[in-house]
This record gives C-alpha cells, structure tokens and sequence, in this order.
C-alpha cells in the first residue's frame, strides 16, 4: 500500500507541474496587454507601466517562469488586486461555504444515485427502470442554471419556505445553516444523481450477468446477499471512479450555483474576479483548483485498492 501510494504521488508530480504552467501561461494567453486590461482603458502610460513591473511582465518570459515556480515552492500563490490580499486568505475566508456546498450535494447524491442505479439494474427492462432512467435523463439534461432560478422562484418567491439567498455559518445554528444550503446543494446534486445513477446501472449489469452470480443464487443466498454484497462490491470499481468525477463536478458546478443563490464562495469570487479582471486572483484560484483536481484523482486511486484487493497487484 506504502508502495503504491509513493508510485502514484510521483505520477502525480508532472501533472501537477504541467497544471502550474498552465495556470502561469493564463496571463500570456489573455488577448492584447494585460497590464492594460488590469489598470483599465483610461489608465496613464506610468500606471500602466507600474502593474506591469508590479506583475513582473517586464522581465523575460523564462524568468517570469522562474519566478513563478520559485513562489509557488514557497506557497506564494499570488495576491488578489481587488481585495488587496492573497489567494490564499480570500479562499480561505470563502472555502467553507464551498466545502458546505459540496459536500452536501455530495451527501445527497451518493444515496440516492446509487440506488436508484441499482434498482434499475436489478429490474432491467422493466417499468421501473424506463422511471428511473428517464428522470436520469432529464436530471444530465436540465441547465443547471435554469433550474436554479426556477426553484428560487417557486420555493423561496411563491412558497417562502427557504431562503432565496445568503449564507448562515453552521456556528450560528446547524437549522440555519441548512435551511441556506439545501436548496442550492439539491440543485447542484441533480445532474450528479442522473449521472451516478445511470453509470451504477451500467457496472451492476455488467456485474450481474456474470457467473458468479449465478452460482451465488443457485446456493440459495438471498436476493439481499447476492446483490448487496457480492454483485454491488464488484461493481464499485467504476461507481468510485463516478464519485470522483463527481466531487470534482460539484466543486466545478459551485460556480453557477454560488452565483444564482448569492453565496460567499470560491465559486463567486472567481466569477467577481474575471468580472474586476483580477487575473493574479483568477489564475491561483485556477491553480489551486488544479492542485484539488490532482488530489481527487489520486485518492480515488487509492480506494480502488480498498474496494477491490487485485489492483493492488496491478
């Protein structure tokens, strides 16, 4: 396990160094001056020349590269113009409304997609699998913004049973901050239970087909047994890998949804950055972002060897 968590931290490393060139090279791919884009149309010849020694854009490109890997070594990710602090301190201040916002969705997802795959697997070709499939369908399909808005309309406008807007801090009261976070989790979770739903459907097919069921229900092993235990823990393969993508679906899909619910996250302070073109804000969030992408992957890489022991042997 040791062995293998050490291989795959080191197949890790050029991702993460590709990500970070990325991420430098967001400046130079911006269309004309970026100096000019960030101190504005109407900025004077020396304030524009001033961002870009402030930025460092007077200095070779390899130099600037050097530059750039030498802060990020030192966890220097660059320092917002429109909130005059780091990265980091403005993603901190903002990342635990992100994180409620994810892991919500998250905790709403899991549950139920896996079992409304399953039980469509289970009944294949049946009523219940047309249901359940084709309220997959609409949940991949339905704009998630669209649908956002419809729900802020319909149960904070009309009904007035949930905020419409605003974050509650769960120190100030667990209900609140429930009640400000359901609705947004609920919206963001519906295109990752249709997906979820409908890839555990696919790997319980797959699984149950297979001869060892067969030969577990000819034993006389209850329906319970057979799929719950045998079928399921040999399709948890790709349902990780589902959860994976999901995770990083539902920090991605924060940005839309923070924005309709006006929630303080990371999500919205990107968009307010692009808007103040913030670009040394923009690009380490974009980079931290990454890096997060690099740690899902790998931690779902990790738990194939929980869920099925011959990876490890790979």
């Amino acid at each position: 396990m040791i062995r293998l968590t050490l291989l795959k931290l080191l197949q890790a490393v050029p991702v993460i160094l590709i990500v970070s060139v990325l991420a430098f090279l967001l400046m130079s791919l911006l269309p004309g001056d970026p100096a000019v884009l960030i101190a504005g149309d109407q900025a004077t010849p020396e304030a524009i020349e001033q961002v870009r020694r402030n930025l460092g854009l007077d200095r070779p490109f390899l130099e600037q590269l050097g530059i750039w890997f030498l802060h990020l070594l030192q966890g220097q990710f660059g320092s917002s113009l429109m909130l005059n602090q780091t990265v980091l301190s403005a993603m901190a201040e903002r990342l635990p409304v992100t994180l409620s916002l994810a892991g919500l969705s998250i905790a709403i997802t899991l549950p139920i997609g896996i079992f409304a795959g399953s039980v469509a697997a289970y009944y294949r070709q049946s009523w219940v699998d047309s249901l359940v499939m084709g309220v997959a369908l609409l949940g991949v399909s339905i704009p998630g913004f669209w649908i956002a808005i419809l729900s802020v309309i319909v149960f904070s406008v009309i009904l007035g049973w949930l905020p419409s807007s605003g974050y509650v801090p769960i120190d100030q009261g667990a209900i609140e901050w429930l009640r400000s976070m359901i609705l947004p989790a609920i919206m963001l979770s519906l295109f990752q239970i249709g997906f979820l739903a409908r890839m555990t459907r696919s790997a319980m097919l797959d699984v149950l087909s297979q001869d060892f069921i067969r030969t577990a229900r000819s034993k006389g092993l209850s329906e319970w047994v057979t799929v719950g235990k045998h079928a399921f823990r040999n399709a948890l393969i790709l349902v990780i890998t589902t959860m994976g993508i999901l995770v990083s679906t539902a920090i991605g899909g924060s940005v839309v949804i923070e924005q309709v619910f006006a929630l303080p996250g990371i999500g919205r302070l990107v968009v307010q950055g692009i808007l103040a073109r913030d670009y040394p804000l923009v690009q380490g969030v974009m980079l931290i972002y990454g890096f997060a992408f690099v740690a899902i992957n790998l931690a779902v890489d990790l738990l194939y060897t929980v869920a099925d022991p011959r990876v490890r042997y790979d």
